[in-house]
């Protein structure tokens, strides 16, 4: 590798860094950052901090005050924006502030702009390098990725599980699978996602509050719970999701099965009722994601327990799975694992992960990729 091929991998992973300072803030926009560079080293970085705000590059030359130097070269995460919208079109700003070289990690993934901004760029005599830390740049923006070409939400499950594939043991204990730094990575994933969702039996057994709790911080997306029947709504009791201070964001998905009375206690509450078809005994997979889509929601992070990942991978809802695996065995046929899923005759027929990423916690091990239907 050469000093300015290594050079520009370091800047690329510094805008990489910046582009992270919104995480999980810029739905349905991507994730952005932009570093500019001349002879002295960085003298203007920039992010998208959210949707309508300036973009990165915009946003680093804000910084910087002044036109760059000759010579200047801007590091880009994603391919700069060639249309002009909320807050035109980056290209232009680019050509206008006099930038000798443009350097981008990852290309438009809109099939209608991609390569674009590139093409604008060099026909004004600007040099073009791209494809640093692709992967990398790609990776950053899962959810927008999905939304742009598919238009549809981009739907994840979460599940944590023993080294023998058991999600608790036959007691029901599950408390806890894996250890608390894999737990903390678990709530900077909530915070990615716009939307959360679980089952019925997890609110009922956990009464979680499906917040995102980083530091200080304590960050609520919307929450969608599976209740088929509306039994959450049965107990005297209520779980904290329908009483506390995030309660408007809180949806209940049920089918023509629930009973008036639990109706009406939800209404009671404000809680949003969204009633779905069924398929095959359970809410209809296919209709959840296009409500989802109509209502602007264009991520859903799904923790799901033995039920429900069974459910949401054989019913086609999830495009990805993050599975937590703690070094442990419970070696109980009794336990808790997942269900039966089809019945492949052979390795090439079992679900499998593409463009797989993996990481330690301290002993636990994430493995996260798209899902193979």
């Amino acid at each position: 590798m050469s000093n300015l091929e290594a050079n520009d991998e370091r800047f690329m992973r510094r805008a990489l860094e910046l582009a992270q300072q919104a995480w999980g803030q810029t739905h349905p926009n991507p994730m952005v950052g932009a570093v500019i560079v001349e002879a002295s080293g960085v003298v203007a970085e920039g992010w998208h901090a959210s949707a309508g705000q300036a973009h990165a590059e915009v946003a680093a030359l804000k910084a910087l005050g002044r036109k760059p130097a000759a010579g200047a070269s801007i590091y880009a995460t994603l391919e700069p924006c060639s249309t002009c919208g909320r807050t035109g079109a980056c290209t232009n700003a680019l050509i206008e502030a006099g930038f000798e070289r443009v350097v981008i990690g990852a290309k438009d993934p809109n099939p209608e702009h991609a390569g674009r901004g590139l093409e604008i760029l060099r026909e004004a005599s600007i040099e073009v390098v791209e494809g640093v830390l692709a992967e990398e740049c790609a990776d950053l923006n899962l959810i927008f990725n999905h939304w742009i070409t598919q238009r549809s939400p981009f739907i994840a499950a979460k599940m944590a599980i023993t080294l023998d594939g058991k999600f608790a043991a036959a007691s029901g204990d599950s408390k806890w699978v894996t250890g608390e730094t894999a737990r903390a990575d678990v709530m900077r994933w909530r915070r990615y996602f716009p939307a959360i969702a679980v089952s019925a039996n997890t609110v009922l057994k956990d009464n979680p509050s499906l917040s995102s709790r980083i530091g200080d911080e304590v960050w609520c997306p919307q929450r969608f719970v599976f209740d088929r029947t509306l039994m959450t709504f049965e107990a005297e009791t209520l779980p904290q999701i329908y009483t506390d201070t995030f309660a408007s964001q809180t949806t209940v998905l049920c089918a023509d099965a629930a009973s008036d009375h639990l109706r009406a206690r939800a209404e009671d509450l404000n809680i949003r009722l969204w009633q779905l078809p069924e398929a095959k005994g359970h809410l209809d997979w296919l209709a959840f994601s296009k409500r989802c889509a109509e209502a602007g929601i264009c991520g859903v992070y799904v923790e799901v327990g033995p039920r429900l990942a069974t459910q949401v991978i054989e019913g086609g809802l999830a495009d990805y799975l993050f599975v937590y695996q703690a070094p442990k065995l419970l070696s109980d046929a009794s336990a808790l694992g997942i269900g039966s899923l089809r019945n492949s005759q052979s390795m090439e027929e079992a679900f499998a992960l593409r463009d797989l990423q993996q990481a330690n916690f301290e002993g636990d091990r994430l493995i996260r990729g798209f899902l193979l239907k």
